[in-house]
């Protein structure tokens, strides 16, 4: 590595894009062209960067499968941060083993993490959880430790853990001063504010408040039967009737739960369950029935009682009933969510991320569009789509390895 190439690395590593691109910005050999793609990520050219990142991979020789592999995990984080989903996971998988086979632990464990905040995205914790198990992050660089402490805290967000997201974030917020990198401490400030915004709304008797993630983590910790609107589930004290599969079951619990410990009329849970305007004998004939199926499913937790009116849901151990919706509900929310991320998102990403169909994603963009709520720029297969201007580039690329010195 020449001196004008390791000069480039180490601005790259302290976030001196424009220094290292005053370097590198007139050279065609391999190691130049990657390093002008990392830049030009981090300066948002996301296009131009992967092409220079192929142009690179070509250049490298057929003994430079570890330069090869690293323009590869280097393509794979553009992808993620532009939200390219679909981009080929054992491509990745066969570049992190490369490294892994050569010595390159640092560019290694970047890879893993990458496979990891991927899994994330899409929601498998599961998996993202198995590929994190026994890692130590002890001997990256700063820059990877804070990469790999938002994915724990992310995943432990997610499982509603709070106080092992907030030691992640904290540990996070040290590696990122000691990284000394802008953009990866207002990335850290960025993952914190999750905690201190309000992730749910609260519904019990007539009245409603908003909630922080740990006040949810605690409220599911309780002895309330609560039914859950952000996951269309039924839940108290570790047993879970999941009613995802079934809308109308699930319309009719809230509805009740929302109620409780008054009755809902018969004609109102028709209009909530089947939005009916006007009720006739059928619509009472498909109450009986779907209030028969509703009180199979949650009978481990509750019990349905017929009033004089309509009918009331009966905890039965539970001392109260409460009901826990999104702090703002409205038609494609969950779009609305996975986009308040500030990132742009294909409508392809979207799909794989919601588990729903493209067609149908795309239905929902329009709408959204249509009221003002979402935005888009491209055209075909590079059309994204996000809720605020398109975003800067905050995540670190790490294509050399560690300089001599280091």
């Amino acid at each position: 590595m020449d001196s004008l190439i390791t000069a480039a690395a180490r601005a790259l590593a302290a976030g001196d894009v424009l220094g290292a691109l005053k370097r590198v910005g007139l050279r065609d050999d391999a190691p130049a062209l990657a390093l002008r793609g990392i830049a030009m990520a981090q300066l948002g050219d996301v296009d131009r960067a992967k092409a220079l990142l192929r142009r690179a991979a070509r250049a490298f020789g057929p003994r430079e499968a570890v330069a090869r592999a690293r323009c590869v995990v280097a393509e794979a984080e553009i992808a993620l941060v532009s939200r390219d989903l679909g981009w080929p996971v054992k491509t990745l998988d066969a570049a992190r083993v490369a490294l892994e086979t050569h010595g390159d632990h640092v560019n290694a464990a970047h890879a893993r993490t990458l496979e990891v905040r991927r899994l994330l995205l899409i929601g498998h914790l599961d998996e993202a959880e198995q590929a994190l198990a026994g890692f130590d992050p002890v001997p990256l660089p700063p820059a990877l430790r804070v990469n790999h402490e938002l994915v724990v805290a992310g995943i432990a967000m997610r499982r509603l853990q709070t106080k092992t997201a907030r030691s992640a974030l904290a540990r996070a917020r040290r590696a990122a001063r000691d990284a000394d990198i802008p953009a990866l401490t207002a990335e850290v400030e960025s993952a914190s504010q999750v905690l201190d915004t309000p992730a749910a709304r609260l519904m019990a008797r007539s009245d409603q408040r908003l909630l922080l993630l740990e006040d949810v983590e605690a409220l599911l910790a309780s002895k309330a039967l609560v039914v859950d609107a952000c996951r269309h589930a039924v839940r108290e004290t570790g047993t879970v009737v999941s009613l995802a599969r079934r809308p109308v079951l699930f319309a009719l619990a809230r509805a009740l739960g929302e109620a409780w410990p008054a009755d809902v009329p018969r004609g109102a849970l028709i209009t909530r369950a089947f939005r009916a305007r006007h009720a006739d004998e059928s619509h009472r004939a498909r109450l009986r029935v779907e209030i028969g199926r509703l009180r199979w499913a949650l009978r481990p937790l509750a019990g349905v009682s017929a009033t004089s009116q309509g009918f009331a849901l009966v905890p039965r151990r539970a001392r109260e009933i409460v009901v826990l919706a999104r702090p703002v509900e409205e038609e494609h929310a969950s779009v609305l969510a996975f986009l308040a991320d500030g990132e742009s998102w294909s409508s392809s990403a979207l799909a794989l991320a919601l588990a729903a169909s493209q067609r149908t994603v795309q239905r929902a963009l329009d709408a959204l569009a249509a009221a003002g709520k979402v935005q888009s720029y491209g055209r075909g297969r590079a059309r994204r789509w996000l809720t605020r201007p398109v975003p800067g580039f905050t995540t670190t690329l790490l294509l050399p390895g560690p300089l001599p010195s280091d």
